[in-house]
């Protein structure tokens, strides 16, 4: 008898012990999001399970850009794709109320997909929908929602004003939820700064799904979200931003040049005097692997990009005096609109028309990316140890340059969460792209050690970091749970001495770190 007793209450212990660690209900959560929203903005068209396998998967694939993550696994139990502020709040305390991790997603363009993936039962919430933009030319303001674009947002200025613009990205297929959030940069960075320098307001639903804004969320969490990127401390709905103004005429150029055309040594005196040009004046170095003239031959091809905030016979004055060896000539020299200029950024030909900009094309590729930040001249041994490694990839490689300086230098540290400001030179981007998913870990070990060939030409103590260019290898957590110690190594990469200050934040807005992903801020408390 007391063996039967002994092996129901057994069975009853394992019964129980089975329950608190079963997986959360898809079916209440679901339930949850249809008893939380109103008739008035119906939320059923906006929920995709896996019951339904080819709209599911059509809205997972819609905004995966990484290969490398592009198969949902089993713990994604659903993905809202909101069409209203109230499909976000439902979904955010929904998620919360049953044990739900939850991912937001703007772009897409998430370099480690930490936007869409997770090893613990989780939900997407799709934000590309809300993509409105207002644009206030009387003030030079406008209201940007976090799905819409940065080529949407374009071309809405474009079609208000010809002389102004915003300091954002070059890539137009961008979310301005994670782009501005992480402290976004682009061209006019020496002119004007970065993104971040521009928000005045922000839209964000926070833990308990309230609806805020500056005034209501304090300044603290506004400085937060402001170069510390929202996923840690709520979700981003909208942006008030500033704009800024700009000649009607810029020039831009195109350069190239390979090794056999001496572009190390061009490369070194770039570096040297970058920095020093007025304001005005950006340009991007691009050292990039290439054919060579010979069949089968490589080289290392430095593309040179520039952008002007004015005409090109005061450009070629400035380049001549100063960086002679570029060999650059009037004919290189392109003059243009700005909204002209974010098309030749983007690497379209001359006379696309404006409407390129809005579409949002789905083609994932394999990818990989690292940053660092440099603060004193590379040598030109060093360049030569890089060019080595680079031509050991098979595919495309590349790193890409881009010079500090200007207004950049006199923006505190700690004005916003974005910390990397003075003393840099530039800040690297190293990218691979490949074909195969079989490449997969080969290419993976060669950008580990391209990153190891550069570290004595980078920043040390810590060896900084840029938080959009999202990177694993430079500490994470499991999916669900958050080690501070682990945290503390990435967290300084990337956000330097502001760390604690946003520790302290999200401690005070999430204090149980229900916003939490690998490379998420954890709540701390300080005394």
């Amino acid at each position: 008898m007391k063996d039967t007793v002994s092996v129901l209450c057994l069975v009853l212990l394992v019964s129980v012990l089975e329950v608190a660690v079963a997986k959360p209900n898809s079916a209440t959560f679901i339930k949850c999001l249809h008893d939380r929203t109103s008739p008035k903005n119906p939320i059923t068209d906006a929920i995709f399970t896996p019951d339904n396998t080819s709209t599911f998967l059509s809205s997972y694939f819609s905004y995966t850009k990484n290969k490398r993550y592009s198969s949902p696994n089993q713990n994604l139990l659903a993905i809202v794709v909101a069409e209203h502020v109230s499909h976000v709040q439902a979904t955010v305390v929904c998620a919360k109320t049953n044990g739900i991790q939850l991912r937001t997603r703007s772009g897409g363009h998430d370099l480690e997909a930490l936007s869409y993936i997770s090893s613990v039962p989780f939900v997407i919430l799709d934000m590309h929908n809300l993509r409105s933009i207002t644009i206030d030319v009387s003030r030079k303001k406008a209201w940007v929602q976090a799905g819409a674009t940065l080529g949407e947002l374009y071309v809405k200025i474009k079609d208000a004003s010809k002389t102004l613009a915003f300091p954002a990205g070059v890539c137009p297929t961008v979310g301005a939820g994670g782009h501005i959030s992480g402290g976004g940069y682009g061209n006019l960075i020496r002119k004007y700064g970065i993104t971040v320098d521009h928000v005045v307001d922000a839209l964000l639903v926070d833990v308990n799904g309230k609806l805020l804004n500056r005034a209501t969320m304090g300044e603290d969490l506004f400085w937060a979200i402001r170069g510390g990127g929202g996923a840690s401390f709520g979700v981003i709905l909208s942006w008030k931003i500033n704009l800024v103004e700009v000649p009607k005429i810029m020039t831009v150029f195109r350069v190239n040049k390979t090794l056999e055309q001496g572009g190390t040594d061009v490369l070194y005196k770039w570096q040297l005097v970058s920095t020093k040009f007025p304001e005005d004046l950006f340009i991007r170095a691009w050292p990039q692997v290439v054919n060579g003239t010979k069949r089968g031959e490589r080289t290392i091809a430095v593309v040179f990009y520039a952008q002007f905030l004015g005409r090109a016979e005061k450009l070629m004055a400035l380049l001549n005096k100063n960086l002679p060896e570029l060999g650059l000539k009037r004919e290189d020299c392109h003059e243009m609109s700005w909204f002209e200029t974010t098309l030749f950024w983007a690497d379209y030909p001359e006379g696309t028309p404006p409407s390129v900009l809005l579409e949002r094309p789905t083609n994932p590729i394999f990818f990989k990316s690292k940053s660092d930040y440099v603060k004193k001249p590379i040598p030109k041994e060093g360049f030569e140890k890089l060019w080595k490694k680079m031509f050991e990839f098979k595919h495309t490689v590349w790193m890409q340059m881009n010079t500090y300086g200007g207004v950049m230098d006199t923006i505190p540290a700690n004005a916003t969460a974005y910390p990397h400001r003075k003393g840099n030179m530039f800040k690297v981007q190293y990218s691979t792209t490949w074909l195969d998913a079989s490449e997969t870990e080969t290419t993976l070990s060669l950008m580990r050690e391209l990153y190891e060939v550069a570290e004595p030409y980078v920043s040390s103590n810590p060896r900084e970091a840029f938080f959009n260019y999202r990177d694993i290898d430079i500490g994470s957590n499991p999916s669900g749970e958050t080690d501070v110690d682990e945290a503390k190594i990435y967290g300084t990469k990337y956000f330097l001495g502001n760390l604690k200050r946003l520790m302290q934040v999200k401690a005070k807005y999430d204090p149980e770190n229900f916003f939490k992903n690998e490379q998420s801020i954890p709540p701390v408390r300080f005394m």
